[in-house]
């Protein structure tokens, strides 16, 4: 089964530009981003399941790290692109990286941010999935009283433009608490592609949040290991293109006109 993600595909010059938020997030993680994103891309922002106007699946299956390649996939298809960059930040981050590593012929280039999942080592992956589990259940009991209340929740978020801030606060009314309970089960704990990364051939730019001192250990593993990789750092948190919005705005747009100017025609 593939998962119909909600969609939204913006008008823009160049190749489609595939936007992927992260866990507890919604569409209006980018929406500071999207006028400069236009003028090198035509931005096709999605919803993850469970999340914004996205469905919540019954199964497993569409939930998977692999669940997301396939409807990624799909939408490129649907969009008649042979080619389109690729954009993460958070957990979206770990699913858009593995899309390039599985497609690797697909992407003109690829910008990830700040993501402890992509990049997890063993102990991290140990933990999550011995803590998940009853998590996804408290969710499910809890339901929206308790969304509100993770500390992940939008309406914690510091440092982020006050449009952008309400639009996520209000789009955290919208998360379904199955669909968030089945992402704790079957997104996170196999999202890491830390071990894949040295087989990435095509152009990346991680735009990293500097204060975020937890990830420093992802990154450097990242810096050590992938190919291709250029990184600039930001002075900002976990949501660097929320709280970096026009630093972001620069570096991304730059990389993304020179990764398609030195790329054959796209679509």
């Amino acid at each position: 089964m593939v998962a119909q993600l909600h969609v939204d595909v913006h008008d823009g010059r160049g190749p489609y530009a595939l936007l992927v938020h992260g866990i507890l997030s919604s569409r209006a993680q980018w929406a500071p981003n999207l006028d400069a994103l236009k003028t090198v891309s035509r931005p096709v922002v999605v919803e993850l399941l469970g999340h914004g106007r996205s469905p919540s699946p019954t199964g497993p299956g569409p939930y998977t790290p692999d669940g997301y390649v396939r409807a990624f996939e799909e939408i490129r298809r649907d969009l008649g692109a042979e080619h389109w960059f690729v954009v993460g930040q958070s957990l979206g981050a770990a699913l858009t990286l593995r899309y390039a590593l599985a497609h690797q012929e697909r992407v003109v280039a690829q910008v990830f941010t700040n993501s402890s999942s992509a990049l997890a080592d063993d102990e991290w992956r140990r933990g999550v999935q011995a803590t998940l589990p009853d998590l996804a259940r408290r969710v499910e009991e809890g339901g929206r009283d308790l969304i509100a209340r993770l500390p992940l929740h939008p309406a914690r978020a510091r440092h982020v433009p006050r449009d952008a801030h309400r639009a996520l606060v209000a789009d955290g009314d919208l998360i379904d608490p199955a669909g968030l309970a089945r992402t704790f089960l079957h997104t996170v704990p196999d999202s890491s592609v830390r071990d894949r990364v040295a087989a990435n051939r095509v152009r990346t730019l991680l735009v990293a949040g500097g204060r975020e001192r937890e990830f420093a250990p992802s990154r450097s593993h990242a810096e050590a290991t992938m190919p291709h990789l250029e990184v600039v750092e930001l002075d900002a948190g976990h949501a660097v293109n929320l709280q970096a919005a026009e630093a972001f705005d620069a570096a991304v747009t730059a990389f993304l006109a020179a990764a398609s100017a030195a790329a054959p025609a796209t679509t």
